[in-house]
C-alpha cells in the first residue's frame, strides 16, 4: 500500500462524507441551490474577467459566486478576496473556513463553472482535510491555553516585581527578558486566536485577542489578522505577500530590485540608492534589525488604526492600545534612569526578536515567485513557499508549534499542539504528488537564510551581473 494511504490508516481516520471529491456540506448545499434558483453557466475565461473590487466573482466547488457586496464585510479582510478574485478558490476556502461558512454562500450564487475540474492533488487534499475534521483533530485543548495564561500571568508579575522591588540593574535586565518571553507567548496565542476561535464564543474570543494582542503586547489584533491572512493566501509572492516586502532593509530576491508594486501596502517598493546600500549589507544587519523589529509592529499598529481602512471595533482596539502604552510607560518610570530604561526595552525586544527570526526562517530561503497567487495551486504554493524546522517535541513551546510550517500552511485552522501529529501524513501527501517537504534544523535554517541574504546582497552591489534564476540554489551553494 502507498505511504500516503498508510499514514491515513495510522491516524485511524475514516471518510468524512466525500461526494465525488467534495465535502458533504457542499453536496447538501448544491441540492438546495438547484431547487432555489436557475443558474447561469460560466466559463473560466469569463470568471477571470470579474476580478476587481467593484466586480468580484469567485468559484467554489464548481459554483460561481458574486461576492462584490460581501467584500467590505469579509471577516478575513478584503485582501484575500482581491488576491484571488476571478478564480476557483475551493481549496483556500476549505482551508480557512469552518464548515458553517458554507451556509453564507447561497445568497451570492449566480452560476456554475462549466469547465470546473479537480486535480488529483486537490482531491487528496480535500479528502484529507475532511478526514481530519471527522477525527476531531481540529478541536483545541483548552487546558493548554489555561496553562499558558497562567505562565503569562506569572511572567508579568515577575517582570513587574523585578522593577518595583529591586534596585539592582541585572534584576531589571532579567525583568525585561521576562517581559519579552511574555510577549512571545502572547504572540503564539494571538496567532492561534486569529486563525480560529479558542472558545467558540465570538465575544470571548474577541476579548482574548484584544487582551494578548492590544493590551499586553501593544500590537493590534486586527493588524495581525490583516497582515497574516494576506501572507497565507499569497505565500512567497513578491508582490502580494507582506512578509517578503521589507524594502529598503531586506530583499530575498533580485526581482525586488525592479521596484515591484506591493498589493498589500498599495505602493511601489522603490529600490533606490538607499535601498541598494542597505540591502548590500543585509546579511550583516539581519539579526540586529530583528532584535528591534517590534518597533515596526508598534508603528504598523498605529498606521492601520489611524487609517481609513475598515477595522472592526476600532474604538476598542485603540482603547486597548492606549492601555498598553499607559502601563508600559508607567512601568518604565519606576526604573532609576534612562540608561536602565533603554536597557530594559532592548532586552525585552531582543527576546521577541527570536520569534521574528523564526518567521523569516520559515520562508526567506524558500522559492519565491512574482505573480498573483493562483487559487487552483493553493497546495503547491504553500508547500513550495515554506520549510519546517526539525526540533524535539519538548521545544514546541519555544517555537509555538509553528516549526511545522508546512502543516500549518496547509491546515491553518489546525491547533498548533496537533501539528506534529499530522506531519507523517503531510509528508506522505507531498511524496505522493512529487512536492518538496523541506525540514532542516534550526541551525541549518539560520545558515540558509544568511546565505540567501548574502547572495542577494552581492547582486545588489553589482548591477552588471545577471540575476540568477534560482536564488535558493545559489544561496545554498554559496561559498565564503
Amino acid at each position: 500500500m502507498a505511504p500516503f494511504q498508510d499514514e491515513r490508516q495510522k491516524l485511524e481516520l475514516k471518510n468524512a462524507g466525500e461526494v465525488v471529491g467534495r465535502p458533504m456540506e457542499f453536496a447538501n448545499q448544491d441540492e438546495k441551490e438547484r431547487k432555489s434558483k436557475e443558474l447561469r453557466v460560466v466559463s473560466t475565461v469569463e470568471l477571470q474577467k470579474h476580478a476587481s473590487a467593484d466586480d468580484l466573482w469567485i468559484s467554489i466547488n464548481g459554483k460561481v459566486y458574486d461576492v462584490t457586496r460581501w467584500l467590505p464585510s469579509h471577516p478575513g479582510g478584503e485582501i484575500p478576496l482581491l488576491s484571488l478574485a476571478g478564480q476557483d478558490v475551493t481549496d483556500t476556502f476549505l482551508a480557512f473556513h469552518p464548515p458553517s461558512a458554507a451556509a453564507l454562500l447561497p445568497r451570492y450564487l449566480i452560476g456554475t463553472l462549466m469547465d470546473y475540474q479537480v486535480s488529483s492533488l486537490s482531491s487528496d487534499y480535500r479528502s484529507t482535510l475532511a478526514d481530519l475534521k471527522k477525527a476531531g483533530i481540529f478541536r483545541k485543548d483548552l487546558s493548554i491555553y489555561l496553562l499558558l495564561f497562567a505562565l503569562i500571568s506569572l511572567g508579568i508579575c515577575g517582570s513587574v516585581a523585578g522593577v518595583l522591588l529591586s534596585d539592582k540593574w541585572w534584576v531589571h535586565i532579567v525583568s525585561g527578558l521576562l517581559l519579552g518571553c511574555v510577549w512571545t507567548q502572547c504572540g503564539w496565542i494571538g496567532h492561534d486566536a486569529g486563525h480560529s476561535p479558542l472558545i467558540g464564543k465570538p465575544f470571548i474570543d474577541s476579548c482574548i485577542g484584544l487582551l494578548v494582542g492590544n493590551c499586553i503586547s501593544g500590537i493590534s489584533i486586527s493588524w495581525w489578522k490583516r497582515n497574516h491572512n494576506a501572507h497565507h493566501i499569497s505565500c512567497n509572492s513578491l508582490e502580494y505577500d507582506p512578509d517578503l516586502q521589507y524594502i529598503p532593509l531586506f530583499a530575498v530576491s533580485s526581482k525586488l530590485f525592479s521596484s515591484l508594486h506591493s498589493y498589500f501596502y498599495e505602493r511601489k517598493m522603490t529600490f533606490d540608492r538607499i535601498a541598494r546600500i542597505l540591502v548590500s549589507y543585509q546579511h550583516w544587519t539581519f539579526y540586529p534589525v530583528m532584535a528591534v523589529a517590534r518597533i515596526n509592529l508598534f508603528a504598523q499598529t498605529f498606521i492601520l488604526l489611524l487609517s481609513n481602512k475598515k477595522i472592526q471595533n476600532r474604538g476598542m482596539e485603540i482603547t486597548c492600545i492606549l492601555f498598553f502604552w499607559a502601563w508600559f510607560i508607567a512601568l518604565l518610570s519606576f526604573l532609576p534612569n534612562n540608561l536602565e530604561r533603554l536597557t530594559f526595552i532592548l532586552a525585552s525586544f531582543a527576546v521577541t526578536g527570536i520569534q521574528h527570526v523564526q518567521f523569516c526562517l520559515n520562508h526567506f530561503s524558500s522559492p519565491v515567485y512574482n505573480e498573483r497567487p493562483a487559487g487552483t495551486a493553493f497546495v503547491q504554493a504553500q508547500v513550495n513557499g515554506t520549510l519546517n524546522l526539525s526540533t524535539p517535541s519538548w521545544m514546541d513551546w519555544f517555537h509555538g508549534g509553528l516549526q511545522f510550517q508546512v502543516e500549518h500552511h496547509l491546515f491553518p485552522r489546525l491547533p498548533r499542539h496537533n501539528l506534529r501529529k499530522i506531519s507523517g501524513l503531510v509528508k506522505s501527501l507531498c511524496a505522493k504528488h512529487g512536492l518538496p517537504y523541506t525540514s532542516v534544523s534550526f541551525w541549518e535554517a539560520n545558515v540558509m537564510i544568511i546565505h540567501t541574504l548574502r547572495s542577494a546582497a552581492l547582486q545588489a552591489r553589482d548591477w552588471s551581473k545577471p540575476a540568477p534564476k534560482n536564488l535558493l540554489w545559489e544561496a545554498v551553494n554559496a561559498q565564503g
